[in-house]
């Protein structure tokens, strides 16, 4: 069988198929995104209780919502230390790195001593593991958007993009899901004792397929042209923010929107509807309220791709961030009401544009980079993203609906998106754009 050959009559590098590429993007990311909503929901229903001293509720809530907020803190440092080998070293291996740090973090959660125990050195362990957990997740995400994107059809890129996407909502889906049969087949006292510790020790056997699917890939055919021609960055955290400065700004300021309305949705609104001074739903009763409005988010999810890769990632990201600042106003009424339908509603609706916002973004900000620091880059603005929008809404959402109301929450969301939508304007039309691009000026 001959091989194939390049342009200049080099050996061509192996390409991975298409449905491969889709598998690993999407296994991996979901993986990653169950790991850390099993810590999400247990921050919520489980670690107030175990990790922190008895006393006032709230109190303890607001304390494991901290230790929830340092994985945020912890992405942006993962981003750029696995985007500085994602650039120098390859996509590949760092998917798997990334892999293993997240899983091994999440499977000691499951494996942690309670307050009781060990005092006050329980949640300091817990805070090291959230760390950890947000040090994978910053190396994950990029990798796995270059992954898709790297490997896709130029006119079907976003579309590629939108599997790693997947990820969030399945992640979610599973991760809750695992909480809700165990919560329903054990009793109260079981599940506090060691019931909650199952989810996260699931991890290991999730791991292990992700990395059995990972070790299967084939490099990145535009990191193999980078590796041939020699065009790699010496240092690639240092050069992106040389030569690409502006779209760091820009990704990491266009991704709020998305972190705040997600963490509003699920985290926030799972602590007032399951709180005695909120809605006061059985947790089992609203985890099925939510689980409803993941379908939506997950199922609208590649429809955003579709129409990103028509029309373009700038209209469509603009057309729905106006409308999530037009839910903001009636966020707080829905779901404020205690009428079920409502609250059922408000639920639907807000993921539905989750899905539709948080799609387009696996194609969008690898393309705003060039290919010698796309990976730290991607990862570095999808992270910070993170920290400004997602770090801290579940703990000043709380706050504000304590404090002022829940219709300050909604003006919460308001104002995430406006900032959202001017970097949108501010932003280039990346469709068609393409995926070799290296700066002039680059270290080889």
């Amino acid at each position: 069988m001959q091989e194939s050959k390049d342009g200049q009559g080099h050996e061509a590098p192996p390409v991975n198929r298409p449905g491969r590429v889709i598998t690993a993007s999407l296994i991996g990311t979901s993986i990653e995104f169950y790991d850390f909503y099993v810590y999400a929901t247990a921050a919520v229903l489980i670690f107030p209780h175990l990790f922190f001293p008895a006393g006032d509720d709230t109190a303890a809530t607001l304390q494991s919502f901290a230790t929830f907020a340092i994985a945020f803190i912890a992405r942006p440092v993962g981003s750029a230390l696995f985007g500085h080998f994602g650039d120098r070293i390859g996509r590949k291996a760092t998917l798997v790195a990334s892999l293993l740090t997240m899983g091994i973090s999440t499977v000691v959660i499951g494996l942690l001593p309670t307050y009781d125990q060990i005092s006050v050195i329980a949640p300091l362990l817990l805070a090291l593991c959230r760390f950890g957990q947000g040090l994978g997740l910053g190396g994950e995400w990029g990798g796995a958007a270059l992954l898709a994107t790297e490997n896709a059809p130029r006119d079907k890129r976003a579309l590629f993009g939108t599997f790693p996407q997947l990820g969030a909502p399945i992640g979610f889906f599973l991760a809750n899901g695992v909480f809700l049969i165990l919560s329903g087949v054990l009793s109260e006292d079981a599940f506090l004792a060691w019931g909650w510790r199952v989810p996260f020790l699931l991890s290991a056997v999730l791991i292990i397929v992700g990395l059995w699917v990972r070790l299967t890939l084939h490099e990145s055919p535009a990191f193999t042209r980078i590796v041939a021609s020699g065009e790699r960055a010496k240092t690639p955290v240092l050069e992106v923010f040389r030569t690409s400065t502006r779209s760091i700004v820009l990704g990491t300021l266009i991704m709020v929107a998305t972190y705040v309305l997600f963490y509003l949705m699920t985290v926030f609104s799972m602590s007032y509807g399951t709180s005695p001074d909120g809605l006061g739903y059985a947790y089992t009763e609203f985890l099925v309220l939510l689980l409803i409005g993941v379908v939506f988010f997950g199922a609208l999810t590649p429809v955003a791709g579709l129409i990103a890769d028509r029309y373009g990632r700038r209209p469509t990201l603009i057309a729905v961030t106006v409308a999530i600042m037009v839910f903001g106003l009636a966020m707080g009424p829905m779901l404020g009401s205690g009428s079920t339908p409502a609250v059922l509603a408000c639920l639907v609706i807000g993921l539905s544009l989750m899905g539709l916002t948080f799609g387009p973004m696996g194609a969008l900000l690898p393309e705003l980079f060039p290919t010698n620091v796309r990976y730290s880059g991607a990862s570095i603005a999808y992270n910070l993203g993170g920290l400004l929008g997602a770090s801290l809404a579940p703990y000043a959402a709380t706050w504000l609906a304590a404090e002022v109301g829940l219709w300050a929450v909604g003006g919460y969301l308001i104002g995430a998106a406006a900032l959202t939508l001017v970097a949108l304007l501010m932003a280039r039309e990346t469709k068609g754009s393409s995926l070799d691009e290296v700066p002039a000026a680059s270290g080889s």
